[in-house]
C-alpha cells in the first residue's frame, strides 16, 4: 500500500500539473469505486477548477472552487496517473477526469479494486477524515505526549493512523531500525532518549524516501508512471536472512498484528538483553 512518501510524491506532481485546470467531463467505469453515494456529486465538478491538491495521511485530496473535494484512497494497488486521452483505457482503469484545453487527463487505476473515492463538500472534510498528526510536522513535545506511557507495541502504534498519520508497514520497519528499537517493545518502556531517537528516525526515514521518489515494491508508480527507488535503500524491510548493512547479523522476521516485521537482532535488541 502506498504510504506517506509515495502519496506525497503523487500529490506534488499532480499539484504542479493540475492546479487551475477546469473539468470538462468525467467517466465512471466502476461505480463501486465511489462510496456512500458520493458519485452523485460528480456532475457538479464539470466546469469547476482545481484550486488545491494536498495529502492527509495516506489519502489524496483534490479541492475544487465550488466547495467540493475528491478524496482518493489508493489502498493496495490504486494509482492516479496522468495520461494522454489517446492512450487506450485498460480494464483496470475505473475513473477518468478530463479537462478543458489540456492534453492530459487523470485516470484512477486499481487492479484489486480496494481503492475508493469520496466526493463531498470541502467544509466537511474533517467529517470524513479522522487522523492523527502528520509525522513530518509533529513537534518533539507532542510526539512525546503521544507515545509516553502507552502499553501497546511500538510497531503497532506507528501503524495506528488515528495516533499518527501516514506511516505504513514498510516505513515502520525502517524507522525502528534507524532508531535501534525492537519492534516488540512496549511504548511504556521507552526512555526519554529513545522517544527522541524515534522522533528523529521518523523524520529522517520519511525524508530519505521522498528524496528517492518513494518505494516501488509492487504497484507504486508516480503520477507520470515512474517507479520510486527507495526500495534499493531499505535497511531491513524484505531482507530476511540477508546480512544487516550496519553490523552483518542476519535480518530476522516476525509477525506482529498480522504484519511482517523485519529487524536486526543485534542492532535492535530487546530490553533486558546484554549488550
Amino acid at each position: 500500500m502506498p504510504e506517506l512518501p509515495e502519496v506525497e510524491i503523487i500529490v506534488r506532481k499532480l499539484s504542479l500539473k493540475l492546479t487551475g485546470y477546469e473539468v470538462s467531463s468525467y467517466r465512471v467505469l466502476f461505480p463501486g469505486l465511489f462510496r456512500n453515494r458520493s458519485g452523485e456529486f460528480l456532475e457538479q465538478l464539470v466546469g469547476r477548477k482545481i484550486v488545491k491538491i494536498r495529502r492527509r495521511g495516506k489519502v489524496i485530496l483534490l479541492n475544487f472552487d465550488n466547495d467540493l473535494t475528491l478524496l482518493c484512497h489508493l489502498k493496495m494497488t490504486g494509482q492516479l496517473l496522468l495520461s494522454s486521452p489517446q492512450k487506450p483505457v485498460d480494464k483496470h482503469t475505473h475513473f477518468i477526469l478530463s479537462f478543458n484545453n489540456q492534453i492530459e487527463e487523470l485516470r484512477f487505476r486499481d487492479v484489486r479494486k480496494f481503492g475508493s473515492i469520496l466526493c463531498f463538500q470541502t467544509s466537511e472534510t474533517l467529517k470524513f477524515l479522522s487522523l492523527g498528526p502528520e509525522p513530518l510536522e509533529i513537534s518533539l513535545s507532542r510526539f512525546q505526549r503521544l507515545f509516553r506511557g502507552r502499553k501497546a507495541r511500538l510497531k503497532s502504534l506507528l501503524l495506528d493512523q488515528n495516533l499518527i498519520a501516514g506511516i505504513g508497514n514498510i516505513y515502520a520497519n525502517e524507522i525502528l531500525f534507524e532508531a535501534k528499537i525492537h519492534p516488540l517493545l512496549s511504548a511504556s518502556f521507552l526512555e526519554e532518549g529513545e522517544i527522541k531517537r524515534l522522533w528523529k528516525a521518523v523524520r529522517l526515514v520519511l525524508k530519505r524516501a521522498l528524496e528517492h521518489g518513494g518505494s516501488s515494491i509492487r504497484d507504486f508508480k508516480d503520477a507520470e508512471g515512474r517507479e520510486g527507488k527507495f526500495q534499493n535503500y531499505h535497511q531491513v524491510y524484505g531482507r530476511k536472512d540477508l546480512p544487516c548493512l550496519r553490523c552483518g547479523e542476519e535480518i530476522e522476521r516476525l509477525r506482529i498484528g498480522g504484519r511482517s516485521s523485519f529487524f536486526c537482532p543485534q542492532c535492535q535488541k530487546e530490553k533486558g538483553e546484554s549488550s
